[in-house]
Protein backbone atom coordinates (compact mmCIF):
# COMPACT_ATOMS: atom_id res chain seq x y z
CA UNK A 1 0.00 0.00 0.00
CA UNK A 2 1.21 3.21 -0.35
CA UNK A 3 0.63 6.72 0.64
CA UNK A 4 -1.09 9.64 -2.29
CA UNK A 5 -2.71 12.52 -1.27
CA UNK A 6 -3.09 11.54 2.41
CA UNK A 7 -5.42 8.57 1.08
CA UNK A 8 -4.73 4.59 1.31
CA UNK A 9 -4.43 3.33 -2.12
CA UNK A 10 -3.36 0.07 -3.47
CA UNK A 11 -0.67 -0.03 -5.77
CA UNK A 12 -1.55 -2.81 -8.11
CA UNK A 13 -2.13 -2.23 -11.54
CA UNK A 14 -0.52 1.49 -11.12
CA UNK A 15 2.59 2.76 -13.23
CA UNK A 16 4.26 4.09 -10.40
CA UNK A 17 7.64 4.64 -12.23
CA UNK A 18 5.69 7.40 -14.83
CA UNK A 19 3.43 8.64 -12.01
CA UNK A 20 4.05 12.61 -10.78
CA UNK A 21 4.74 12.98 -7.34
CA UNK A 22 2.78 12.52 -4.18
CA UNK A 23 1.26 16.09 -3.50
CA UNK A 24 2.30 17.27 0.56
CA UNK A 25 -1.45 16.87 1.71
CA UNK A 26 -3.37 20.00 1.10
CA UNK A 27 -5.82 19.80 -1.67
CA UNK A 28 -4.54 23.69 -2.47
CA UNK A 29 -0.43 22.72 -2.67
CA UNK A 30 -0.67 24.96 -5.51
CA UNK A 31 -1.44 27.97 -3.54
CA UNK A 32 0.32 26.68 -1.15
CA UNK A 33 3.70 26.36 -2.07
CA UNK A 34 4.38 30.27 -2.41
CA UNK A 35 4.08 30.95 1.35
CA UNK A 36 5.35 27.72 2.15
CA UNK A 37 8.94 28.28 0.54
CA UNK A 38 8.36 31.45 1.75
CA UNK A 39 8.53 29.47 5.17
CA UNK A 40 10.94 26.96 4.25
CA UNK A 41 13.73 27.71 1.99
CA UNK A 42 14.94 24.00 1.70
CA UNK A 43 11.76 22.43 0.04
CA UNK A 44 12.46 24.95 -2.54
CA UNK A 45 15.97 24.64 -3.22
CA UNK A 46 15.23 20.76 -3.42
CA UNK A 47 12.80 21.45 -6.11
CA UNK A 48 15.51 23.43 -7.40
CA UNK A 49 18.27 21.34 -7.21
CA UNK A 50 15.82 18.22 -8.99
CA UNK A 51 15.03 20.75 -12.09
CA UNK A 52 19.00 21.48 -12.63
CA UNK A 53 19.79 17.43 -12.30
CA UNK A 54 16.84 16.82 -14.66
CA UNK A 55 18.20 19.64 -17.12
CA UNK A 56 21.74 18.48 -17.01
CA UNK A 57 20.12 14.85 -17.93
CA UNK A 58 18.27 16.11 -21.01
CA UNK A 59 20.93 18.85 -22.55
CA UNK A 60 23.20 14.98 -21.82
CA UNK A 61 20.89 13.27 -23.76
CA UNK A 62 20.51 15.47 -26.31
CA UNK A 63 24.62 15.64 -26.56
CA UNK A 64 24.56 11.89 -27.11
CA UNK A 65 21.87 12.02 -29.97
CA UNK A 66 23.45 14.46 -31.98
CA UNK A 67 26.67 12.90 -31.52
CA UNK A 68 24.66 9.20 -32.78
CA UNK A 69 23.20 11.52 -35.58
CA UNK A 70 26.61 12.83 -36.73
CA UNK A 71 28.20 9.65 -36.52
CA UNK A 72 25.27 7.92 -38.76
CA UNK A 73 25.76 10.88 -41.52
CA UNK A 74 29.52 10.16 -41.59
CA UNK A 75 29.10 6.30 -41.92
CA UNK A 76 26.75 7.11 -44.56
CA UNK A 77 28.79 9.42 -46.78
CA UNK A 78 31.69 6.99 -46.23
CA UNK A 79 29.47 3.68 -47.59
CA UNK A 80 28.68 5.39 -50.56
CA UNK A 81 31.84 6.48 -51.43
CA UNK A 82 32.61 2.78 -50.95
CA UNK A 83 29.84 1.72 -53.30
CA UNK A 84 30.95 4.56 -55.78
CA UNK A 85 34.67 3.16 -55.86
CA UNK A 86 33.36 -0.26 -56.22
CA UNK A 87 31.71 0.56 -58.60
CA UNK A 88 34.38 2.12 -60.74
CA UNK A 89 36.40 -0.86 -60.33
CA UNK A 90 34.08 -2.87 -62.19
CA UNK A 91 34.06 -0.69 -64.98
CA UNK A 92 37.66 -0.82 -64.89
CA UNK A 93 37.66 -4.73 -64.91
CA UNK A 94 35.54 -4.94 -67.99
CA UNK A 95 38.23 -2.15 -70.07
CA UNK A 96 41.65 -3.58 -68.67
CA UNK A 97 41.18 -6.85 -71.48
CA UNK A 98 40.71 -4.45 -74.04
CA UNK A 99 43.63 -2.42 -72.94
CA UNK A 100 45.04 -5.52 -72.89
CA UNK A 101 44.36 -6.36 -76.78
CA UNK A 102 45.74 -3.26 -77.68
CA UNK A 103 49.02 -3.71 -76.22
CA UNK A 104 49.18 -6.62 -78.16
CA UNK A 105 48.12 -5.12 -81.32
CA UNK A 106 50.92 -2.29 -80.80
CA UNK A 107 53.75 -4.80 -80.34
CA UNK A 108 52.36 -7.05 -83.58
CA UNK A 109 54.80 -6.50 -86.54
CA UNK A 110 51.99 -6.78 -89.23
CA UNK A 111 50.79 -5.19 -92.12
CA UNK A 112 48.65 -2.41 -92.24
CA UNK A 113 45.52 -4.70 -93.24
CA UNK A 114 46.17 -7.20 -90.37
CA UNK A 115 46.32 -4.15 -88.19
CA UNK A 116 43.28 -2.58 -88.77
CA UNK A 117 41.25 -5.96 -89.12
CA UNK A 118 42.74 -5.79 -85.45
CA UNK A 119 41.84 -2.77 -84.21
CA UNK A 120 38.36 -3.26 -85.48
CA UNK A 121 38.23 -6.56 -83.41
CA UNK A 122 39.83 -4.28 -80.56
CA UNK A 123 36.84 -1.43 -81.31
CA UNK A 124 34.02 -4.16 -81.29
CA UNK A 125 35.42 -5.79 -78.18
CA UNK A 126 34.96 -2.13 -76.47
CA UNK A 127 31.47 -1.94 -77.94
CA UNK A 128 30.65 -5.17 -76.16
CA UNK A 129 32.54 -4.07 -73.00
CA UNK A 130 30.33 -0.91 -72.87
CA UNK A 131 26.96 -2.53 -74.32
CA UNK A 132 27.17 -5.08 -71.20
CA UNK A 133 27.89 -2.01 -68.52
CA UNK A 134 24.59 0.04 -69.84
CA UNK A 135 26.07 2.17 -72.53
CA UNK A 136 23.45 2.48 -75.63
CA UNK A 137 25.18 4.94 -78.63
CA UNK A 138 22.66 7.67 -80.13
CA UNK A 139 21.67 7.03 -83.56
CA UNK A 140 22.25 10.01 -85.31
CA UNK A 141 22.54 10.10 -89.31
CA UNK A 142 20.08 9.94 -91.39
CA UNK A 143 16.79 10.56 -88.54
CA UNK A 144 15.62 13.78 -87.50
CA UNK A 145 17.20 16.13 -85.51
CA UNK A 146 16.28 15.76 -81.52
CA UNK A 147 17.60 18.47 -79.54
CA UNK A 148 17.47 16.23 -76.31
CA UNK A 149 20.32 13.47 -77.79
CA UNK A 150 21.84 16.08 -80.99
CA UNK A 151 23.88 18.78 -80.60
CA UNK A 152 23.85 20.60 -83.86
CA UNK A 153 27.26 22.27 -85.54
CA UNK A 154 26.00 23.20 -88.32
CA UNK A 155 22.98 23.38 -90.87
CA UNK A 156 23.84 23.18 -94.33
CA UNK A 157 20.82 24.20 -96.83
CA UNK A 158 20.05 21.31 -99.37
CA UNK A 159 17.23 20.08 -101.50
CA UNK A 160 18.91 15.89 -101.03
CA UNK A 161 17.33 15.71 -97.32
CA UNK A 162 14.64 16.51 -95.38
CA UNK A 163 14.38 19.91 -93.06
CA UNK A 164 16.05 19.14 -89.85
CA UNK A 165 17.43 15.62 -91.22
CA UNK A 166 20.84 15.03 -89.74
CA UNK A 167 23.32 14.61 -92.49
CA UNK A 168 26.63 13.40 -90.61
CA UNK A 169 27.85 12.36 -87.25
CA UNK A 170 31.10 14.20 -86.12
CA UNK A 171 30.68 13.05 -82.65
CA UNK A 172 28.80 9.69 -81.45
CA UNK A 173 26.58 10.78 -78.70
CA UNK A 174 25.59 7.70 -75.67
CA UNK A 175 23.29 7.12 -73.25
CA UNK A 176 24.08 5.55 -69.88
CA UNK A 177 20.48 3.10 -68.80
CA UNK A 178 18.54 6.06 -70.89
CA UNK A 179 20.19 9.16 -69.34
CA UNK A 180 22.34 10.75 -71.62
CA UNK A 181 25.92 11.25 -70.89
CA UNK A 182 27.02 12.65 -73.92
CA UNK A 183 24.87 14.03 -77.09
CA UNK A 184 25.96 13.14 -80.80
CA UNK A 185 27.57 16.25 -82.47
CA UNK A 186 26.06 16.53 -85.62
CA UNK A 187 25.18 18.29 -89.06
CA UNK A 188 22.22 19.49 -89.83
CA UNK A 189 20.00 19.98 -92.80
CA UNK A 190 17.86 22.98 -93.46
CA UNK A 191 15.38 22.39 -96.37
CA UNK A 192 13.30 25.28 -96.54
CA UNK A 193 11.32 23.51 -99.64
CA UNK A 194 10.14 20.56 -97.45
Amino acid sequence: MAKSNGKQEETAGLDLEHELPAGDGNENSANASGSASAGDGTSGEAELQKLKAERDSLLDRLARAQAEFENARRRAAKEQQDFRDFASVEVIKAVLPVIDSFERALRSKSDAGEFRSGVELIYKQLQDVLAKLGVQAIAAKGTQFDPHVHEAIEMVETSDAADHEVLEEWQRGYKYKDRLVRPAMVKVARNPGK
